[in-house]
Formats: structure tokens, sequence, C-alpha cells
């Protein structure tokens, strides 16, 4: 017996494509029957339409809209980076640029347009780039809510990450982790109206992880997307304006987790040493190389001795990989957009088939997530 065709929309598989960066020719050897389906004389069975919907990383809703969403393709929000760099980036980082404002679109629907989020931060808080370091870091904290007493008593770097998280989900930025498979990159950020969102390397070390937050969290404070380099030698020569907005990112994460009266109160009357540095990390949450910095930035160290710190940092890197399917996908979308959409699921304003969409898995893996959701597997 034939297998159902589905009545899409013809121009939404073409809209899809082409936005995924796929060919008409590259798209038949995976959618044999792709150019029927965009002349509209055929249509996808379901699992074809699943296959498309990960292929060219849209949610499978999407193909049954009326007409192409408007919305602008995720590279063209990298306002201050340039075009080489862009053209540049590796097949990875643009698919996860794609997934991202997928996720984006997703929060959207799920939300009716509107941020839950009681407040938002980045419509709340505006800075010009000549901003005191110390007085933005003051302003986010206060607005996030996390003083630095309550960051150095959190149990670890993992339980800091996660309720960094919490953090910026309140005040309105989800945080979305991925495998990058491309060592260079630390994360990125699309900035919105609405829905600005975070998108983070999960191979890399959680207090890496932390870090980038703070980058990501500073370039949506200068209504600015970017992308954070795992190391200062991977990053391109930028703009003037833009290798300013990246100094600016960078130093603003470091002021904020590391406050300067904190580390010298902290180093009074010790010989800095590497032990010490790795202590530090510890007590703020923070890679050792955070510290380093900081203490080059003030003279207290020189050059040779961050290098050294660098070098130690690059041969501790985690290396990604495995784990279980479930716990990654918690991890990757987080619990609060998950909490999301299960809530719109039992509402009954989204079908089983739609939060299988949202959750980025097939139906038959939604009843197991949701078994970890709700015993509270850590994300």
């Amino acid at each position: 017996m034939a297998r159902e065709q589905l009545p899409v929309t013809p121009a939404l598989i073409t809209w899809a494509r082409e936005r995924a960066g796929f060919g008409l020719e590259e798209a038949q050897l995976k959618f044999r029957n792709i150019v029927d389906w965009e002349q509209g004389d055929a249509g996808p069975t379901y699992a074809q339409l699943e296959a498309m919907s990960d292929a060219f990383k849209v949610p499978i809703a999407v193909f049954f809209f009326p007409a192409p969403p408007d919305v602008p393709r995720p590279e063209e929000t990298f306002r201050t980076m340039p075009d080489a760099v862009l053209a540049a980036l590796e097949p990875r980082i643009k698919l996860l640029l794609r997934k991202a404002k997928v996720l984006q679109l997703n929060l959207s629907e799920l939300n009716g347009g509107r941020n839950p989020a009681r407040r938002l931060i980045t419509r709340d808080l505006r800075f010009p780039l000549n901003v005191s370091l110390g007085r933005m870091a003051a302003a986010v904290r206060d607005y996030l809510g996390v003083t630095l007493d309550q960051q150095t008593s959190w149990a670890s770097t993992d339980v800091a990450l996660e309720r960094w998280r919490a953090a910026f989900a309140r005040a309105g930025v989800f945080v979305f982790k991925d495998q990058f498979r491309a060592e260079r990159f630390a994360g990125f950020c699309l900035t919105d109206s609405e829905f600005p969102i975070i998108y983070i390397n999960n191979t890399a070390t959680k207090a890496r992880q932390i870090f980038t937050l703070f980058h990501e969290l500073a370039h949506l404070l200068f209504h600015t997307s970017g992308v954070d380099f795992s190391r200062e030698e991977d990053a391109p020569r930028w703009r003037h304006e833009a290798a300013r907005i990246e100094v600016l990112c960078n130093r603003l994460a470091g002021t904020l987790l590391v406050p300067d009266a904190a580390l010298i109160m902290q180093l009074a009357g010790r010989d800095f040493t590497f032990d010490v540095a790795s202590e530090l990390a510890r007590h703020f949450h923070v890679s050792s190389l955070v510290i380093h910095r900081k203490l080059l930035d003030r003279r207290l160290i020189d050059v040779a001795a961050y290098r050294a710190a660098h070098d130690r940092a690059e041969a501790e890197r985690e290396e990604g990989g495995g784990g279980n399917f479930y716990n990654n996908q918690m991890a990757y979308l987080g619990r609060a957009y998950i909490e999301m959409a299960l809530k719109a699921y039992h509402q009954h304003r989204i079908d089983e088939i739609q939060l299988a969409d949202y959750l980025l898995v097939k139906p038959r893996n939604v009843g197991p997530l949701e078994e970890r959701f709700l015993r509270g597997v850590a994300a």
C-alpha cells in the first residue's frame, strides 16, 4: 500500500532547501523526488518530511505554512563580522547557526511571540561602547540577581553553569548547547528584540562555557550578534569597531566573573603559582586562564607566565563525544526550554508530533526524554 503523501506547501520546501545552502542537485542525492515536491506534483511522506526537517534544520510545521516566514538568514545577524570571516565559517558552524534560528523561532511559537520572562535584560539594560566595565558588570550582576558570595558558594563549576543558565533564562535569554565539532569556536549568539539566544560549545570545559555565556551576553547587550573563539589566535582580524567589541566582551566577562577587588583580596599575602591560580579558578568557577589573563592585564605576571598557562589549558581541553542521548538532549536544550514545550503539550496546545519537533527528537523518543526530565536528570 502506498504511503500517504502530505499536503505541504511546495514553496516552503524550496525556501528551506535554499536557506540551508543546498543546491537542487545536492538535495536530490538525499531526496530523489524533491523536484516533484517543489513543483507540487507530489508530496513527501511523513518519514521524508522528518528527514527534510533534520537536513534543512527547520521545524516540520514550517512546511505547512502558506508562505515562507519573513526571517533573516542567521548569518545576516552578524553585522560586525566581516563578510570574509562569515564565508569562511566551517559548514558545521553554519548548520548550527540555522539550528539556532530554528530554536529561536520555536521560542516565539511556543510563547505567542512574547518572551515568557517577566523582564528582558537586553531591553532594560543599554550601554555605550565607552562604558565603565566595572559599572556595567555590577549592573548586569544585579539584574541577574546573583551576588558574588552566591557565585563562590556554589558546590562545583558544573553547578555554577546550571545556575547561571537558569539566571539567564529568568532574564529572558535562553541558552542552548551542542557539540560544535570545530575546536576554535566556543559559542555564538543571535540578537532579537524578543528572543535573544546564546549557543555554546558543549565540548568545552564547564569553566570555558561559563566565560562564553558572559562574552555572548555582552554581545547581546551591545546589540550585536557575535562568535566567541576558543583561543585568541583563532580569532580573525576584525574591523576596528568589531575588534573593539570583541575586547569589550572578553573584558566584561572577566570583570563580572572575577571582580578585581575580590581577586586582589584572595591574593593578599600569597605568592602566585599555577596551583594558586587553579585554586582561585575553582573559587570563582572560571578557568585558570581567566585568572592568568586578569593578572597579566594588571601586570602582576609577565607574558611568559600567561603563555605557559595558555599551553597548559590547551593540553587539558576537554574532548567531546559520547554520552546518553536523552541526557545530551536535556543538556543541549536546557530545562527551561524543555519545560516550556512539555507545558504546551500537556495544555493541549500542540500534539505529540509537534512536541517532538520542538524537542528535536523523533516522536518515539518523547516519552523517555520527558521521563528523564521529570526525574530531574542534570542538564
